[in-house]
């Protein structure tokens, strides 16, 4: 029931729903799956006090699997497990709007059998990284390293760093930024520090100084949806690059954000794994430039 008259049913409607674009809602109100107190309505209708506003959400069609010969950097790799260096650019797995070239094609290309998830497009997958974010990743070919990965995951077991540029001078040099992150509420792609939002911890070293940036090494605590950015922009020192939490960028076409350390425990035999990623050329080269100009 409407308890904010006066809104635009695609603006309540995607308010509302979690996960839904303002696109595919506008979708679904012209198909009619949008209802007011039963009716269809326009896109821009105002809703009025108790008015009923129903939603029905079709499933997606199924996603076909589909392997690509594409490139794969591999750090490691066994029975169990195969550890990546993912570049930016690409996607994690296929979802609605991206079904191919992703990280998932390229893998099962490179190794057909990779464990089973509760999501069908993620076979394998147990964390993420941001399609213009690079760096180590841990898949799971086996189910039992899956299932593994998965408890070390939510016990914080595993050991993740990285390497990232940001705008300002950061102060002090080290320190945690704890603040809750959510969907921000203005814009639900994005992410945001809110109220009521998850619990979020992300510790940061400054490493150097350069002409208005300053080089952090991050580990995170918790492994929420574009933390790190969400948390250094919050602090005032988006990621440089970053043009959803930050701007664009004269040095860098897509965020100064690369996951360079990644440890955990072997999830079959005990072992401990760490692995380590230097910075891609990309970034590399930019951050050169800044040192030079730095040094006069």
């Amino acid at each position: 029931m409407v308890d904010t008259p006066g809104v635009r049913l695609d603006r309540f409607v995607t308010d509302r729903c979690a996960g839904l674009s303002r696109a595919r809602v506008q979708k679904l109100i012209e198909l009619g799956l949008v209802r007011v107190s039963g009716r269809p309505a326009k896109p821009g209708y105002r809703l009025s006090a108790g008015d009923i506003v129903s939603v029905t959400v079709p499933p997606h069609a199924p996603i076909e699997l589909k392997p690509e010969s594409i490139p794969l950097t591999v750090v490691h790799e066994d029975d169990a497990i195969i550890v990546v260096d993912k570049p930016a650019g690409m996607t994690v797995h296929p979802a609605a709007g991206n079904r191919e070239h992703t990280l998932v094609n390229a893998l099962l290309a490179h190794c057909p059998a990779l464990a089973a998830s509760v999501t069908p497009e993620r076979p394998g997958i147990v964390h993420r990284l941001d399609k213009d974010t690079s760096g180590l990743m841990v898949i799971a070919k086996a189910d039992a390293a899956f299932k593994g990965l998965i408890a070390q995951f939510l016990s914080r077991r595993i050991f993740k760093r990285y390497t990232a540029l940001v705008t300002g001078h950061v102060s002090p040099e080290k320190g945690i930024i704890e603040a809750p992150i959510g969907r921000d509420p203005s814009n639900r792609k994005r992410m945001a520090v809110v109220l009521g939002g998850k619990e979020s911890r992300t510790r940061y070293n400054v490493t150097e100084y350069m002409d208005g940036y300053s080089l952090l090494e991050i580990t995170l605590e918790t492994g929420r949806t574009h933390q790190i950015r969400v948390h250094l922009a919050a602090i005032g020192h988006p990621v440089a690059g970053d043009r959803v939490y930050g701007g664009k960028s004269p040095l860098f076409k897509r965020q100064f954000l690369h996951a360079s350390a990644l440890g955990f425990e072997h999830p079959v035999t005990g072992e401990s794994c760490q692995f380590f990623s230097p910075l891609p050329d990309d970034l590399r080269q930019g951050l050169e430039t800044l040192r030079r100009k730095a040094a006069g």
